[in-house]
Formats: structure tokens, C-alpha cells, sequence
């Protein structure tokens, strides 16, 4: 179970980090190598949720999806310094529940 969060978070901060510095290219003019070095990580990003041991697509990305709320939260307060209120962090909790049921819930 933890190998699995761990591998979660990791391609988490690689579609985020990945994703911010493309935007960071595009958006504020920053200079080519932050597309450049976002693009890699966000091929980086693809490839590293196929390490994860259960065997369908679907359920590994829609799982990930919940994963990524948070962490997308977590990274607007401390890379943007932008304060999550009561309702980010009840929406961030309602997705890591969903993404438990899915992962762990028994099935036949």
C-alpha cells in the first residue's frame, strides 16, 4: 500500500511540476527550457503510473485523478502561497475517500 501512495505522489508532482513549468514558459515568459524541461516531465508523468500494480487503465487514472486534487492543493499553498479555505480541503478529503473506495474496496 505504501509502494502505491508513493507512486501516486510521485507522478503527482511530476504532471504538476511539469505542468507549472510550461505554464510558467507560456504564461510568464519565462525562458524556452522551463517548456522544454516541463515537457520532459511530463513525459516522465506518463510513463510512471504504468509502475503501479493494478491491472486496469481506467482504475489507476481515475484513482490518480483524486490523488492529483490533492496534491494540486497542497502545491497552490505552498508553491503559489495561496491559502486553501475549509471547502478545498473538505473537496481534497471527499476525493482521497473516493480514491480509497476504489483502490481498496473488496471485490469478487
Amino acid at each position: 500500500m505504501l509502494l502505491t501512495i508513493f507512486i501516486f505522489i510521485i507522478a503527482g508532482l511530476a504532471e504538476i511540476g511539469g505542468g507549472y513549468m510550461v505554464w510558467l514558459w507560456l504564461r510568464e515568459s519565462k525562458p524556452l527550457w522551463y517548456g522544454i524541461i516541463g515537457s520532459l516531465i511530463l513525459v516522465a508523468y506518463g510513463i510512471i503510473p504504468t509502475l503501479q500494480s493494478f491491472p486496469t487503465f481506467g482504475r489507476v487514472y481515475a484513482a490518480y485523478g483524486g490523488v492529483f486534487v490533492v496534491l494540486a492543493v497542497l502545491w497552490g499553498m505552498f508553491v503559489d502561497k495561496k491559502t486553501p479555505d475549509m471547502y478545498d480541503w473538505i473537496g481534497a478529503f471527499v476525493c482521497v475517500v473516493g480514491v480509497s473506495i476504489m483502490l481498496w474496496a473488496p471485490r469478487s
